[in-house]
């Protein structure tokens, strides 16, 4: 069974504003997490952060553009991404 992959409320309104490379690696991060769950070792800089959270690097470089998400339930296999954009707004 496959992952679901939802967008935090008012996500997709700031992605509009990231550069177009950083938007197609952002819908490449979903579809991968849809497919293979939320621990995507195999994307730059890969991390677990507390509370069932994750993040990567979309984009390194100057500015540093990272995902951050969530697994909000593991039994029904529901990730919600909370944040794409630069590095230095992320809320970790």
């Amino acid at each position: 069974m496959n992952w679901t992959v939802k967008e935090k409320t008012g996500l997709h309104k700031r992605v509009r504003y990231l550069p177009e490379n950083v938007q197609n690696l952002l819908i490449a991060l979903k579809k991968d997490m849809e497919a293979n769950g939320p621990i995507r070792g195999d994307w730059p800089n890969f991390s677990a952060l507390p509370g069932n959270r994750y993040h990567c690097h979309l984009k390194k470089g100057h500015p540093t553009f990272v995902a951050i998400w969530e697994v909000v339930n593991k039994e029904i296999k529901l990730i919600e991404v909370i944040y794409a954009g630069t590095h230095e707004k992320a809320p970790y």
